[in-house]
């Protein structure tokens, strides 16, 4: 994890309060940006995929 290149969404603002990606041996890392060293979630490529799509169509909006 140490030699993960870590990014931020560009609608993050800059604000301290985000999650941070990164794209690590076949695998997608999250982790919260307030603490670097904590743990992180991994998730595989099509999981991520599922997630980002699921994001993107609105359906972990709440009504």
């Amino acid at each position: 994890m140490s030699g993960a290149n870590w990014f931020k969404s560009s609608h993050s603002g800059g604000g301290q309060e985000c999650v941070e990606v990164a794209h690590l041996d076949g695998m997608v890392g999250v982790r919260d940006s307030k603490n670097p060293t904590g743990s992180t979630l991994n998730f595989t490529p099509g999981e991520w995929e599922a997630f980002t799509a699921g994001v993107a169509d609105g359906e972990f909006d709440r009504s």
